[in-house]
């Protein structure tokens, strides 16, 4: 999963880079296509669907899906270039903006909206009941950065409570055993506490709109290149179909996405309902700076975090990050 704030990874990206030279050197980019990184998230998997039902083909782009088992190495390899464009997390390409690689987000895939969830049990009736109590989570994931607004929209801070830092399989279970008071976990693990009937969501990405964004980030290089643009277009346009086929046939999309990262569709279907896929009018408004759910304007808040948990070196022109012709050309009659 993508839930790991790779920014910790890459703390030192030259190294990285210099790795990613080594090892990805195969998947250099051909010019009749565009090779664009995925990794496990349903907004990202959720791209086999646009190739599986001939989205990509119907609008004329060339596409070649390069999987990632690790989703750091994705961000390295776009960031050597190696990758035309990458399924990234806003607050991943911060790190690559901070370096002043050129880099940019072109779409917005969807948006954490349940997925990534605080549980408690029924002792914690408030946020005031948290004060002094242990929660168990994955430190610099997104569940860290989840319970930090969490808190600071209820007046508290993260010295407000004690961590406990476990990979969120590790911190359901310890919540779920009783040894924390509470956990912050992300799918499967938030249906699994709350199947159990040990825990209940008490805040959940849902409540932070816009703060979970997944996306379409692609390499100046493939941006300037005119036949790559053009097929980064295509592909834009194969994902508002690939959107609507999901949100319009659940039924024949969870077998395609969940055979990408060897679950059944029932496994899979879990995720979905915290997943908000974005459509065209939702990309708008993402990367319209005006919007206060969008990009530009959650930047700070994410930057914020990295920054506060050294996870990012520098300042991050969020402007300079997004390119918006790209969907405008998409929506073109």
């Amino acid at each position: 999963m993508r839930h790991r704030f790779s920014a910790r990874v890459l703390r030192n990206l030259l190294s990285s880079l210099l790795c990613a030279t080594l090892t990805l050197g195969a998947i250099v980019p051909a010019s009749a296509e565009v090779k664009v990184g995925v990794s496990d998230w349903p907004g990202w998997v959720a791209w086999y669907v646009a190739e599986q039902k001939g989205y990509f083909a119907a609008h004329g782009a060339k596409v070649k899906l390069v999987w990632f088992a690790n989703y750091s190495d994705s961000i390295a390899a776009l960031s050597t270039g190696q990758l035309d464009a990458n399924s990234q997390t806003w607050s991943d390409t911060m790190t690559p903006l901070a370096r002043k690689i050129k880099v940019k987000a072109i779409l917005v895939n969807d948006n954490s909206a349940g997925n990534d969830a605080l549980m408690v049990g029924p002792k914690i009736k408030s946020f005031a009941d948290l004060k002094g109590k242990s929660i168990a989570l994955e430190q610099f994931s997104i569940s860290h950065f989840v319970l930090a607004n969490a808190l600071s929209r209820n007046g508290m801070s993260i010295k407000d409570v004690k961590i406990v830092n476990l990979s969120a399989g590790d911190a359901a279970a310890a919540f779920m055993s009783g040894r924390t008071d509470a956990a912050v976990v992300w799918n499967p693990w938030v249906s699994r506490i709350e199947t159990s009937g040990k825990g209940r969501a008490l805040f959940t990405s849902r409540d932070m709109p816009g703060l979970v964004p997944d996306l379409l980030v692609a390499h100046q290089n493939a941006l300037s290149n005119p036949a790559k643009r053009a097929e980064l277009v295509g592909m834009i346009k194969a994902w508002f179909d690939a959107e609507e086929f999901i949100r319009g046939h659940q039924a024949e999309a969870l077998p395609i996405m969940s055979k990408v990262v060897g679950l059944t569709p029932s496994a899979y279907q879990v995720f979905l309902p915290g997943t908000r896929f974005f459509t065209a009018a939702d990309n708008l408004a993402a990367l319209d700076a005006a919007n206060p759910k969008s990009l530009v304007a959650v930047g700070p808040t994410l930057h914020q975090f990295l920054s506060a948990n050294k996870l990012v070196d520098g300042a991050v022109d969020f402007n300079a990050g997004i390119d918006k012709s790209l969907l405008l050309d998409a929506l073109k009659k």
